[in-house]
């Protein structure tokens, strides 16, 4: 079994989502949204990379999935959103796991079935395939269909005879 922490990076909601994976077995474990506040943007990324840092203390994840940043018209909000992505990542690595990288239609087509799926379809297909779970947001649910999608594409699988041969 390898446990998979999912991070939805934003600026000002950074979407958590922790899943068990056992082969094709998946388990909700916790999510959550970290939220950031002010306008001094050193003190929001510093509380969004605290407040992961104790999701992933509280957890223990085995690896981590990070969504990519994807360009839009907004050239200076897709660089603030980089940074983001740089504390999820930062704080991963920090922790010693493993980070996947997965673009959004990638997640969308690996856990709805198509690569253009909006979030309330994410959410949906999040409860149909991680029963009883209680999501708590849009972003967590972002969060959760990114663990979903490491699971599923290897990186997971990969983890859990690599975990199962270290503990042997």
């Amino acid at each position: 079994m390898v446990r998979i922490l999912g991070i939805d990076p934003g600026l000002r909601h950074m979407g958590w989502g922790i899943i068990d994976a056992d082969g094709p077995r998946l388990r909700h474990v916790a999510n959550g949204v970290c939220h950031s506040a002010g306008d001094d943007l050193a003190l929001r990324l510093l509380s969004l990379f605290d407040q992961i840092n104790t999701v992933i203390a509280g957890h223990e994840p085995d690896a981590a999935a990070v969504e990519q940043t994807f360009v839009n018209k907004d050239g200076a909000g897709t660089l603030k959103l980089g940074q983001a992505r740089g504390i999820a990542m930062l704080a991963s690595a920090r922790a010693g796991l493993n980070v996947g990288e997965y673009a959004p239609n990638a997640v969308k087509k690996t856990v709805v079935g198509v690569g253009h799926a909006d979030k309330r379809q994410v959410a949906h297909m999040v409860r149909v395939q991680l029963p009883g779970v209680d999501i708590a947001g849009p972003d967590a649910a972002d969060a959760l269909a990114i663990a979903i999608c490491h699971a599923h594409h290897g990186a997971g699988q990969g983890l859990v005879a690599a975990l199962a041969k270290a503990r042997a």
